[in-house]
């Protein structure tokens, strides 16, 4: 085990070296980044590649996400359980989508705390994520929804840290939570916001988004944890705030121009965030930010089999899901 600095979030972490010296990435490995919260960053932040955060106080633990396969969700167990010498008796799960809560079956102690249309999320989509990379070994994952939602905010207490489960509104789906620790100045966001990996907002909204994002920044964190890719500071929000601007801007100017989406998209210059990962996910970005315009507010699920068929059009094959 060694210290590395990491190049896009500025911050050292810790990386498990293999025999041929590369990234052990088989392994669940949390990382401290404040006294009693770490955090299991998992390479590349790809599809179904999210990071998990662990609370730990006065002999009581807490986890914000879980992970896409029982495989992982169980090496994830077995860290947890090392480093916070218990069991959660709480799991966090940031929103509905599959890679951050198929692993809840795997923390049976634990009550699944989310927001209210999380649930319903979940309970809609049921497993459907497992079919569009059936070659991924998911294991045998079940569903667990939440058994204790709430509408706006929550307080939740790990021993003497103070946990404020915080719905910033519509943004990367229609029931986001974000985990602000305020004594420890640590944000985790969700899929709110990402780092170095493109948003992803056609069950949200874009406008939400980033008024989501303003919020976020009112609570001065000085450690943002992102739904996936590396821990950074208030400069993950800035990005994103970027990002999320010039898809509004691409809307706006495809939809003046007649253009589809999935035209606009191919005649984009993405800019700074060209080398973001799964920028193909402009696609249905576009989408719903052309449906903004049109004066929807939110994306509806049902048509996601469709813009993912056309996201994968624009990628010229399926996206990699190395989960």
């Amino acid at each position: 085990m060694t210290v590395e600095r990491d190049g896009r979030g500025g911050r050292d972490r810790l990386v498990e070296r293999g025999e041929d010296g590369g990234r052990g990435e088989d392994g669940e490995r949390l990382q401290e980044v404040a006294d009693g919260v770490f955090v299991c960053v998992r390479p590349d932040g790809g599809w179904c590649l999210n990071n998990s955060g662990l609370i730990v106080s006065g002999g009581q633990a807490a986890l914000v996400d879980t992970a896409a396969t029982e495989p992982r969700a169980r090496r994830l167990r077995a860290a947890v359980l090392d480093t916070a010498g218990v069991a959660p008796r709480t799991v966090v799960s940031t929103h509905s989508h599959g890679d951050h809560t198929f692993g809840n079956h795997v923390f049976p102690e634990a009550v699944v705390v989310g927001q209210e249309r999380a649930r319903a999320e979940m309970a809609l989509a049921g497993l459907h994520l497992t079919g569009l990379w059936p070659e991924v070994e998911w294991g045998e994952v079940r569903l667990v929804l939440p058994e204790v939602t709430f509408a706006e905010r929550l307080t939740l207490h790990v021993g003497s840290t103070v946990a404020e489960l915080i719905h910033p509104g519509p943004a990367h789906t229609a029931g986001d939570t974000v985990v602000w620790l305020p004594g420890e100045q640590v944000l985790f966001t969700g899929d709110v916001v990402l780092s170095g990996v493109t948003p992803f907002c056609p069950m949200g909204s874009v406008a939400g988004s980033l008024r989501a994002v303003a919020a976020l920044r009112s609570l001065g964190a000085r450690t943002v944890v992102p739904g996936h890719g590396p821990v950074g500071g208030p400069e993950l929000l800035d990005a994103t705030e970027g990002y999320l601007t010039l898809v509004q801007r691409l809307a706006r100017e495809g939809a003046a121009a007649g253009l589809t989406p999935l035209e606009a998209a191919r005649a984009a210059d993405l800019g700074p965030y060209a080398g973001w990962i799964d920028a193909e996910r402009l696609v249905p970005n576009l989408h719903r930010a052309y449906g903004e315009e049109r004066g929807e507010a939110v994306g509806d699920p049902a048509q996601m089999s469709a813009l993912f068929a056309e996201m994968t059009e624009f990628h010229g094959g399926l996206p990699a899901c190395h989960a």
